[in-house]
């Protein structure tokens, strides 16, 4: 396998991104923006922030495998790398059986879409699969640079990376609230897994990770919530942070849960204590 992606070992992760946000979360030291949700195939927010920044990387958080054709996403791709060669991450997946009508056995959609992409020349070492589970997590280190686990804990880094192998990148966003009262921590987390207590594909992952059905059951306990957002200082939260560093991630993209007026001080508070500069 070709060489991991060089995102650095922390980035931010988010739904949207401006070019001068991106212009300070690179002058913080943040490696890379993840950009969440699930954007048009065409991708044509990447070379507005790309143009505005010199060093940072951008990567999708995921491209759905069903609202975006793999022909346009590949061909969004070859005109990013064109205008600004290396700094764009390909993350494509299935989404979720609940939200997708068109839902098939991931395994099989997914060969299916990257089939077309290894058609349309993607480098398999410029894209990976959002993957919890272990046929997926597999599959991203066959077919693709590796992982992009969410809403995961220490201990499923550490088994992605007994099965994705030393080679593989493995990229677990972690969702943060960057407070220390515990309360309000636990509340903001439960309206953020709200949605994902409800996702067969999170649930049984969670099964797999030990949690009981007391746990998942919404609107989710507090040893779960405890488990997968992170709170506290800043030294605190680049403490657990760094947990899945030491479990084998590669790269960490940091999930902010704050208004975003507060991201970008949220991220120079962090930056010090994650050892950016």
């Amino acid at each position: 396998m070709s060489a991991k992606p060089d995102l650095g070992r922390f980035a931010s992760f988010g739904m949207g991104i401006t070019g001068e946000e991106a212009s300070a979360i690179e002058a913080l030291g943040y490696g890379a923006v993840w950009v969440a949700g699930s954007p048009p195939a065409e991708l044509d927010w990447v070379d507005r922030t790309l143009e505005q920044t010199r060093t940072l990387k951008l990567a999708t958080g995921i491209v759905n495998i069903w609202t975006a054709r793999p022909e346009t996403v590949a061909a969004s791709f070859h005109r990013i790398e064109t205008a600004h060669p290396g700094r764009f991450l390909l993350g494509v997946g299935v989404g979720h059986p609940e939200a997708d009508a068109q839902f098939a056995k991931p395994i099989t959609a997914l060969n299916a879409y990257l089939d077309v992409l290894d058609k349309q020349g993607v480098p398999r070492e410029r894209r990976v699969l959002a993957a919890l589970g272990p046929q997926v997590l597999k599959l991203s280190a066959q077919r693709s640079a590796g992982a992009h686990p969410v809403l995961v804990t220490p201990e499923h880094t550490a088994e992605a990376r007994r099965l994705i192998g030393p080679d593989a990148f493995l990229a677990p966003a972690v969702p943060v609230v960057p407070t220390t009262d515990v309360e309000h921590a636990r509340a903001v987390g439960r309206k953020t897994l709200e949605l994902y207590l409800g996702l067969s594909n999170y649930l049984n992952n969670w099964k797999r990770l030990g949690f009981v059905e007391e746990d998942i059951t919404r609107p989710g306990s507090d040893r779960l919530v405890d488990s997968l957002i992170v709170y506290g200082t800043p030294d605190t939260i680049a403490a657990r942070l760094n947990e899945h560093l030491e479990a084998g991630a590669d790269h960490v993209p940091i999930q902010l849960l704050t208004s975003p007026a507060k991201v970008i001080p949220t991220l120079a508070d962090l930056a010090g204590p994650l050892g950016l500069g």
